[in-house]
């Protein structure tokens, strides 16, 4: 029995690899992601100044959480031009496909590093005002957390950054690390989007430091006052995908 069950564990992660597998299940991602959208009431604060700042500057950096992918798509408006950063190991195809059914371009690789293939598509995206978007805690965390690439590609390109997060009622919080919110449909939602930072082109080190950690603490605080208005429990930031800490369901609720 138990050779039974390890081959079909091996068949099982071997077949997660295969390309076909992998679209099949970020096209079935994409059809559950619209009807969510469409079938969700949503409460959204934040997208029109989004849309005004965009409108007037050609182009935004977006950072999103990775637990807070799914749903925040539904909101993009197809007529501005965006460019996603996704990871190339397998969850990363996924969000690509997920991403690419919606009409989003994608770069793949990371944003880390001085002058990588992905980091120079970002700045030529931003310079031709095509907007990005970047998880900038994936793919593998400390979830919640933001690194400092968006930063220098912000100071880079004088692009503003925004932050997009939501919550919907009813969702189950999956045991992940970046504790992934799966919603369910015909509920009610909230869309949270941040204040504009703009990054001044002299911008020290320590600049960069305090913006990074004011984006990182207003997404946060937005997120869990989302969360909180449906009762669902609080998650704590930082935690990598290499950590079995997962928000439990008797988990204290703010």
């Amino acid at each position: 029995m138990k050779d039974l069950l390890k081959k079909f564990k091996n068949f099982f992660k071997n077949i997660s690899k295969h390309p076909y597998f992998i679209s099949m299940l970020g096209t079935l991602i994409y059809y559950y992601s619209r009807l969510v959208g469409r079938t969700t009431k949503w409460d959204v604060f934040g997208l029109n100044q989004l849309y005004q700042v965009w409108h007037q500057e050609q182009a935004i950096i977006l950072v999103i959480w990775h637990g807070r992918v799914m749903m925040i798509p539904h909101f993009w408006n197809k007529k501005r031009p965006l460019n996603a950063l996704v990871s190339l190991h397998k969850d990363g195809r996924i969000v690509a496909t997920f991403l690419e059914k919606y009409g989003f371009g994608t770069i793949g690789g990371s944003s880390n590093g001085g002058a990588n293939s992905a980091a120079l598509s970002l700045l030529h995206s931003l310079k031709d005002n095509k907007a990005v978007a970047i998880i900038p805690d994936g793919p593998r965390g400390p979830r919640m957390k933001m690194s400092i690439s968006p930063l220098y590609f912000a100071r880079k390109s004088g692009k503003p950054i925004f932050g997009a997060t939501y919550s919907i009622e009813h969702s189950i919080i999956a045991k992940s690390w970046d504790a992934m919110l799966v919603p369910f449909p015909f509920c009610r939602g909230i869309l949270h989007i941040t204040k504009p930072y703009y990054i001044p082109a002299d911008a020290s080190d320590e600049d960069l430091e305090r913006y990074r950690q004011e984006i990182e603490d207003e997404m946060n605080m937005l997120t869990s006052k989302a969360d909180r208005r449906f009762g669902l429990p609080k998650i704590e930031p930082g935690v990598s995908a290499k950590s079995k800490r997962y928000p439990e369901k008797n988990e204290r609720k703010e």
